[in-house]
């Protein structure tokens, strides 16, 4: 399916190689246990979830900043549900749950199987819109950081994905063409038609029930990636 010359793969990171939503979900558990919050947590989640989605295309179009997606993500949150909490404890539980998140190190199926897989044969990257601080803690705590060559993220960047800068940018520290790269990712917008504006080749992992489109190719597991590299 894609050509025998791929050199660098490019993987997301969050929703595609890292549980992203089980270990929110853990870490919810534990910082709204430590605060002592009687919070139903599948209520909470069940509105959370869509939301953070929501509020982070926000953030990768540039149209909140990071303390506001951190702040009205809960905010937000905890009015749907009608639970009464103060601002300032929502201020503690966002930089709480950040603190938390990365100690979490659930991987989605087939995540290491792959990357043994493709490590003899390929340079392995990953390209984040996630956070500087919590993103190298969520690759070393989970053991996979040692599989990538180059990790680079927005905020070394300047930009976010779809910004065909990030792309660049990790082209010139991979020392890649995009012709001989492929992203691997779970968001159409930010991942896929970003990286194809660029020249990348493209997976889609559909992480999100995503329908059908003709962009690229649309795996539901990692493990699919065998049948195209």
């Amino acid at each position: 399916m894609y050509s025998q010359d791929i050199s660098d793969i490019f993987f997301d990171l969050d929703h595609t190689l890292w549980d992203f939503e089980k270990n929110s979900a853990l870490t919810f558990e534990k910082i709204f246990a430590e605060a002592e919050l009687e919070v139903n947590l599948s209520k909470f989640l069940e509105v959370y979830v869509p939301l953070n989605l929501e509020f982070w295309k926000l953030y990768r179009e540039d149209k909140i900043k990071k303390p506001e997606l951190r702040f009205q993500r809960l905010k937000i949150t905890f009015d749907e549900i009608g639970y009464e909490i103060k601002d300032e404890v929502i201020d503690i539980l966002s930089a709480e749950y950040i603190t938390n998140l990365a100690a979490y190190n659930n991987l989605l199926p087939y995540t290491v199987e792959i990357l043994n897989y493709l490590k003899p044969k390929y340079k392995l990257h990953i390209i984040t819109n996630g956070f500087e601080e919590v993103q190298t803690r969520k690759l070393v705590n989970s053991n996979i950081f040692g599989y990538f060559n180059q990790v680079i993220n927005s905020e070394m960047a300047g930009v976010k994905k779809p910004n065909p800068v990030i792309f660049e940018l990790a082209l010139q520290k991979a020392n890649a063409k995009a012709n001989r790269s492929i992203m691997v990712g779970d968001n159409i917008e930010a991942d896929i038609l970003g990286a194809k504006a660029v020249g990348f080749h493209a997976l889609h992992f559909n992480a999100h029930n995503d329908p059908k489109h003709e962009h690229c190719v649309m795996i539901h597991n990692l493990r699919e990636i065998k049948n195209y590299l």
